[in-house]
């Protein structure tokens, strides 16, 4: 006697079976978990132009306090006239190369300042607010270069010369030779910033070792 013979099965198609589609609610609950995570990535892009703003806003407000330091701490440039001509008093002074040194330092001191508080108030950062600290800062160096010029000594010699008399030593205008003093407060601020990210700035979360599908360990 021979077998019967069975008629032949095609394969299991596991696309149509009911018990391998993830109910409704679950598929709900994941789409609204996920876009929990992406609002929690950030605060959005709106909100983060208005703190670059805001951040630009005050520190090119510093600049001020820029201005006032340089003509506080700047060395003078001693000027004395014949009643013709008005010559400097000490031919090998460095007053001048001093007064843009002391721009350089303190532009490279208040870079490192904002650019810590910076961070402290908004640790996680971002593009628009490293913009809007770079735009500040070099807004803030040209604040301060022309408030300290204008609260410096007169930019007209002829006149200071004059009214100082003949043979008495004044002070020469308050002035930045080198421009590129302006850019130290941006490029100390980008260094300072940079490093305190990468330090101390928030890391991207680890895998979750229940999403792995790699192979499992061997007997």
């Amino acid at each position: 006697m021979t077998a019967p013979l069975t008629p032949h099965e095609p394969p299991h198609d596991s696309s149509h079976d009911p018990s391998q589609v993830p109910p409704h609610g679950l598929v709900h609950r994941e789409i609204a978990g996920g876009a929990a995570e992406g609002a929690a990535d950030g605060p959005g892009l709106h909100v983060e132009l208005r703190q670059a703003a805001v951040v630009a806003a005050m520190v090119s407000l510093a600049g001020v306090l820029l201005g006032l330091l340089w003509v506080w701490l700047a060395p003078r440039v001693p000027l004395i006239s014949d009643g013709k001509a008005v010559y400097l008093k000490a031919t090998e002074g460095e007053q001048a190369i001093g007064a843009d040194g002391t721009f350089v330092l303190l532009a490279v001191g208040f870079g490192a300042v904002s650019a810590a508080l910076v961070f402290w108030f908004r640790r996680r950062g971002g593009i628009p607010l490293v913009i809007g600290l770079a735009l500040g800062s070099l807004l803030a160096s040209a604040i301060g270069w022309r408030l300290g010029v204008w609260l410096g000594p007169s930019s007209d010699v002829a006149a200071s010369a004059r009214a100082a008399g003949r043979g008495v030593v004044f002070d020469a205008p308050l002035r930045l030779a080198a421009k590129g003093a302006l850019l130290f407060w941006p490029l100390s601020a980008m260094a300072v910033h940079l490093g305190l990210t990468a330090a101390f700035g928030p890391r991207d979360p680890e895998p979750d070792p229940a999403h792995w599908s790699g192979p499992g360990p061997q007997g």
